[in-house]
C-alpha cells in the first residue's frame, strides 16, 4: 500500500492500481483527496498519507509517505479521529498559523490491527479500558453498571473500527490469558472456520499410492525426518545415495491439498506463517493437514515434491531434478538423536546419516567461502503447570542442525534457479550508517576496524578477531543487528548473508505461505503451463510485501508471549539482583537477563553503559500489561566473575 500512496504524489494511472488498492482509491476520490488529471490520479495539496504514531500522552505524529516533509506531522489527540497506533491514515493539513505542520486524521486507510486489547481499571468512579499496547485509557461501549460488575483487570478485545467489545479474553492476573492476549494484540487466530476444517478433513488420514500413478514412487528409499523433539508437523525428509552422491530433499506436497482461492488458502494467506509458542503452535494450516495428511510422518505413504540433487566428485552440483513423488519416511529423528548418532553415542538403522554428515561438512566449508557463519542461539522457554516460566535455555546450532540446513539450502537454491519471477527470499547488504555504528560499537570494545567497501571481507576480519578474543557469539549478535532483515520479493536480488546470487524458500510449505506459492509456480513451470504461471503471479508484488509484514508479526507475537511470561516472573521477584549483559545502548539501555533464567529484556532508565558490559541489575518494576521489566544497575562486573 505504501508504494501506491507514494505513487499518488507523482501520479498513477488506473491500470497501475492493483485490485487491493482500488477501494482505497475510490474512498480517496469520494473525500476529494485525490483528483484525476490526464488519466492519472494525484493526491491533492493539503493531504498527506502516512503511518500514525501515538505517544504515551495521547499526542499523534504522522510519519509521512512524502519525502517533501522533513519532519513528522503533529496531530493533537482531539484530531486523531479514532486513529490507532500503527494505522496508515489520510491526514488533512490544518492552517492554524502554527510553525510546525499539524493536521487532522480524515480516514484510516489500513488499520494496523483490526482489534486491540484493553483491561478494565477504575479511574475514580468510572471504569475505563487501558490499551495494553499504548497504555492510553479510553471509554468503553458498555454501561458503567455492567463494567463495574466485571473484576478489575478483565481483558476485553475491542473492534478498532467501532470500539465495540467483541470478546472477553480473561483477566490480566491469570497467566492462562497470556496466549489469548498475544494473539489478540496482533490480530491472530487459533481457531479455523468450519469451512477450513471441513475442507481439510475431506482429505482423510491416508494416502493411497494407486491414486497417483503419475508420481515417482520413492517409498522404498530410506527417507527420514529430523526435527525438534516436540515437532508435530514434518515438512521435509532427506535421503542420501552415498554411492551416486545424490541427495534427495522431499518436501510435503501441500499444494496438492490446498488449492488457490479455496477456504484454506484464503486463511493461510491471511496467517502467512505458523506461530510457535513454548507450549504449542498456532499453525498456518488446519491440524488435519499440518499434523496429519501433509506431514511426512514415519511409516506411512505421503505425497512429496522432491528435489534429487546430484553432485560430482568435487561436490559441485551437476544435476537438479524436481518431480512429484510418493515417499514413506522410515524414521522420525529429533536433533538430539542425530547428534548422538554422529558422536557414536547411539546407533541408527539408517546407514547414510554419517556419510551425509561428512559430505555436508565439506559442502558447508565450500559455501562459507562466500557466506557468513553466524553463531546464533535460539531462546527456548519451559512453562510449569500454572503457565509460569520455570526454565530457559539457548539452543545452539549443532551438527544435526547444520546437516539439515545444508541439505535445505541446496533445495532452496535449486528452486530459485527455476523461476524468473515469483517469490524470492532476498537479503540486502547492510547500510553504510549501520556499519559505521557497528564499527563505533566495536571500537568501544577494543576492536578497531576501518570501513572497507568489501563488507563481506570486513565482517570476516571482525569475526576472526572476535574468535581470538573469545567473544565471537556476542560480536556475531552485533553484526547481525547491523544487517538488514531478509524479505520476500517477486524479483530476485540475491542473499547477502548466505552469499547466494539467487535464493528462495521451498522447504516449509506447511508453515510458510511463501513456500506454498512457490510450489504452485514450480508445478506450473514443470507442466509448461504459462497461462497458469502468469495467473499465479497476479498481485505477486503485494503478496510478497504482505508476507514480509506477516513474518514480522508472527515473530512479534511469539516474542510478546515470552515477554509476558518474563514480566510475570519479574513481578514476583521485585528487588532481586540478577546478572545481565547490555544488549542495546542506543536511545534506550536494555540489559538482557543472563542468570539462572536467560533472555528477558530489562529496561534501564537514566543510565549509560557500553554494549556487552556485564552488569548486576536490581528488578524495580514489572508491568504485565505492557510486558515490560524495569531495573537499575547495581554494579558492573567482569565476565570472569560469572
Amino acid at each position: 500500500m505504501r508504494e501506491f500512496l507514494e505513487n499518488l504524489i507523482d501520479g498513477i494511472t488506473e491500470k497501475e492500481v492493483c485490485a487491493s488498492n482500488k477501494e482505497i482509491l475510490r474512498n480517496l476520490l469520494n473525500l476529494n483527496a485525490v483528483t484525476k488529471y490526464n488519466n492519472k490520479f494525484y493526491l491533492n495539496n493539503g493531504f498527506v498519507c502516512g503511518k500514525l504514531d501515538i505517544s504515551s500522552n495521547g499526542t499523534g505524529f504522522l510519519l509521512p509517505y512524502d519525502k517533501r516533509f522533513k519532519q513528522d506531522i503533529l496531530i493533537e489527540n482531539k484530531n486523531l479521529n479514532n486513529g490507532h497506533y500503527g494505522d496508515i491514515v489520510l491526514v488533512k493539513l490544518l492552517k492554524n498559523g502554527r510553525k510546525r505542520e499539524n493536521g487532522k486524521v480524515v480516514m484510516s486507510l489500513k488499520l494496523a490491527n483490526e482489534t486491540s486489547v484493553v483491561y478494565t481499571k477504575s479511574f475514580g468512579a468510572a471504569v475505563l479500558g487501558v490499551n495494553l499496547k499504548t497504555g492510553l485509557s479510553l471509554a468503553l461501549k458498555a454501561s458503567q453498571k455492567s463494567l463495574k460488575a466485571l473484576p478489575t483487570g478483565t481483558l476485553l478485545k475491542i473492534n478498532n473500527l467501532n470500539n465495540d467489545i467483541v470478546e472477553v479474553l480473561g483477566n490480566i492476573a491469570d497467566p492462562a490469558s497470556d496466549e489469548k492476549i498475544s494473539l489478540a494484540v496482533y490480530n491472530k487466530n487459533d481457531e479455523f472456520t468450519d469451512a477450513c476444517e471441513d475442507e481439510a478433513r475431506a482429505w482423510g488420514d491416508e494416502v493411497d499410492p494407486s491414486m497417483y500413478p503419475q508420481r515417482v514412487d520413492l517409498s522404498d528409499l530410506d527417507f527420514c525426518t529430523i526435527d525438534p523433539i516436540d515437532a508435530k508437523d514434518f515438512d521435509d525428509a532427506i535421503y542420501f545415495d552415498e554411492k551416486n552422491l545424490e541427495i534427495y530433499v522431499a518436501i510435503a506436497d501441500v499444494s496438492e491439498y490446498v488449492s488457490s482461492y479455496g477456504a484454506i488458502d484464503k486463511e493461510a494467506k491471511t496467517r502467512g506463517f505458523s506461530i510457535y509458542f513454548p507450549h504449542k503452535s498456532i499453525p498456518m494450516l488446519p491440524r488435519a493437514l499440518s499434523e496429519n495428511i501433509c506431514s511426512l510422518k514415519p511409516n506411512v505413504a505421503r505425497l512429496a515434491f522432491c528435489f534429487k540433487i546430484s553432485l560430482d566428485k568435487n561436490l559441485d552440483v551437476k544435476k537438479e531434478e524436481l518431480f512429484e513423488a510418493i515417499i514413506a519416511s522410515k524414521k522420525r529423528f529429533n536433533y538430539d538423536q542425530i547428534d548422538k548418532i554422529l558422536k557414536d553415542e547411539e546407533k541408527s538403522e539408517i546407514d547414510w546419516i554419517k556419510p551425509l554428515h561428512k559430505l555436508t561438512i565439506k559442502l558447508r566449508q565450500k559455501r562459507l567461502v562466500h557466506a557468513f557463519d553466524f553463531r546464533t542461539q535460539e531462546l527456548r522457554m519451559s512453562l510449569d503447570e500454572n503457565g509460569e516460566v520455570c526454565a530457559t535455555r539457548f539452543e545452539n546450532d549443532s551438527a544435526s542442525h547444520q546437516l539439515v540446513e545444508d541439505c535445505m539450502l541446496l533445495a532452496n537454491k535449486a528452486a530459485a534457479k527455476r523461476i524468473k519471477k515469483g517469490v524470492f527470499r532476498n537479503h540486502g547488504s547492510p547500510d553504510l550508517k549501520k556499519i559505521i555504528n557497528l564499527l563505533n560499537d566495536l571500537a568501544l570494545l577494543g576492536l578497531d576496524f576501518s570501513y572497507e567497501s568489501d563488507l563481506a571481507n570486513l565482517i570476516r576480519k571482525i569475526q576472526a578477531k572476535a574468535e581470538i578474543l573469545g567473544n565471537r557469539e556476542e560480536i556475531d549478535k552485533l553484526i547481525i543487528k547491523a544487517q538488514k532483515k531478509a524479505e520476500y520479493a517477486s524479483e530476485n536480488f540475491g542473499h547477502f548473508g548466505l552469499g547466494f546470487d539467487r535464493y528462495t524458500h521451498f522447504t516449509s510449505p506447511i508453515r510458510r505461505y511463501s513456500d506454498l506459492i512457490l510450489h504452485r509456480l514450480l508445478k506450473a513451470n514443470l507442466s509448461k503451463d504459462d497461462r497458469l504461471y502468469n495467473y499465479l503471479l497476479l498481485n505477486i508484488e503485494n503478496t510478497c510485501s504482505n508476507l514480509s509484514e506477516l513474518e514480522r508479526e508472527a515473530d512479534k507475537t511469539a516474542f510478546d508471549f515470552m515477554d509476558r511470561k518474563f514480566a510475570r516472573w519479574a513481578s514476583k521477584n521485585i528487588g532481586k539482583h540478577v546478572k545481565c549483559y547490555i544488549s542495546e545502548n542506543q536511545n534506550i539501555l536494555i540489559a538482557k537477563l543472563d542468570d539462572e533464567l536467560k533472555g528477558a529484556r530489562i529496561f534501564i532508565p537514566n543510565y549509560t553503559c557500553e554494549l556487552l558490559s556485564h552488569v548486576l541489575v536490581e528488578i524495580t518494576q514489572a508491568d504485565i500489561a505492557t510486558a515490560k521489566i524495569i531495573g537499575k544497575i547495581i554494579k558492573k562486573f567482569d565476565k570472569k566473575e560469572k
